[in-house]
């Protein structure tokens, strides 16, 4: 499958009245035509940061550099004027949060209508209003509400409002990030119900953010597993669910509760301080397989299979984890404490 978007070693870091923060570390990922790639990891790893760094969204003070190739172009260090060209037609966003992200003073009427207008200064009243109402309909959300404002709607029918914007300019990529946050199961269930649709009529290519792995087991083809700013494992969702590589997925996956659940389980201690993030694999102080080389070495990529790859000493070089020494860390040594 040819590469829609191509993110090769991409960096963002914020600045400080110190040193910066590295939110984004070197992260490289491919995401092709109608795929859909699941980005996972806790508060704070980096996926929005990474979502926005996509499309040219950060916050003045924010430094990018690496490529996002996108139509042979690289949208890092294009200027605001041409990424907003590509924001909308190519490039589509759902935020978080969809109760504070539509105009309280705008019908949804004039959201689709200025949408359309932006990027499609041409286009007919009568055509915009069709393209609006067909999307919305793909959306479940009837005409009678077409001229209601957001206050009139529901947080489920807001975000497929948020979501019918993005896609009514019909863009090749779509970024969204958390876009089940703050809505209850039944709500939760119509939006991947959506997203799925996206991928059968849509053909769009998809990156959703979520710290919610029972949302990427059900909507997503591949899985990116973020940790401290970097991409610490990719694969494909089912082989990745039944056999993570990367200690921090499988302790996420241990995490997570179903209903087979006993007990609840925890990954002690927190994600590390982005300014000042600890030397060798980001995850040592945490891990429950860390060796001597965790500590004195950033991990080598490695292929698991055809299709996975990983950024874990577990998996080798061996002669690179023969050198940094093999034996276990203590968790005390580390400062992890025996509980969360």
């Amino acid at each position: 499958m040819s590469a829609v978007l191509d993110i090769r070693h991409l960096r963002v870091y914020y600045g400080t009245a110190g040193k910066p923060v590295r939110a984004v570390e070197d992260v490289s990922l491919a995401i092709g035509e109608g795929e859909v790639v699941g980005l996972v990891g806790e508060s704070g790893c980096g996926k929005s940061t990474l979502g926005r760094g996509i499309l040219g969204l950060l916050p003045e003070g924010a430094l990018a550099n690496g490529e996002v190739l996108y139509g042979g172009r690289n949208l890092v260090g294009l200027s605001q004027r041409e990424l907003r060209r590509l924001r909308g037609p190519d490039l589509g966003l759902v935020f978080q949060e969809p109760m504070t992200r539509l105009n309280p003073l705008l019908r949804i009427s004039d959201h689709f209508r200025e949408t359309l207008k932006q990027h499609e200064p041409k286009l007919s009243e009568d055509e915009a209003r069709r393209r609006s109402l067909e999307t919305l309909g793909r959306m479940g959300i009837p005409p009678t509400r077409f001229h209601q404002y957001p206050h009139e709607f529901s947080g489920g029918m807001r975000q497929r409002i948020m979501i019918a914007l993005a896609l009514v300019l019909r863009p090749k990529i779509l970024v969204a990030d958390e876009p089940t946050t703050s809505l209850d199961v039944i709500v939760e269930g119509q939006i991947l119900a959506l997203l799925a649709d996206l991928k059968r009529n849509f053909n769009t290519a998809l990156l959703l953010i979520t710290h919610n792995l029972g949302i990427v087991a059900e909507a997503c083809d591949r899985m990116a597993v973020m940790y401290a700013g970097k991409i610490v494992e990719e694969g494909p969702v089912r082989e990745t669910f039944a056999d993570p590589a990367h200690p921090y997925t499988r302790e996420l996956l241990r995490s997570t509760i179903s209903l087979e659940t006993t007990e609840l389980h925890s990954i002690p201690g927190a994600p590390p301080n982005l300014i000042d993030p600890p030397p060798g694999c980001r995850f040592h102080p945490r891990c429950p397989d860390a060796m001597r080389v965790c500590a004195e070495l950033v991990p080598v990529e490695q292929r698991v299979g055809e299709a996975r790859r990983v950024q874990c000493w577990l998996h080798g070089p061996e002669e690179l984890v023969k050198r940094g020494g093999e034996l276990p860390l203590q968790r005390e040594a580390i400062g992890v404490a025996d509980e969360a």
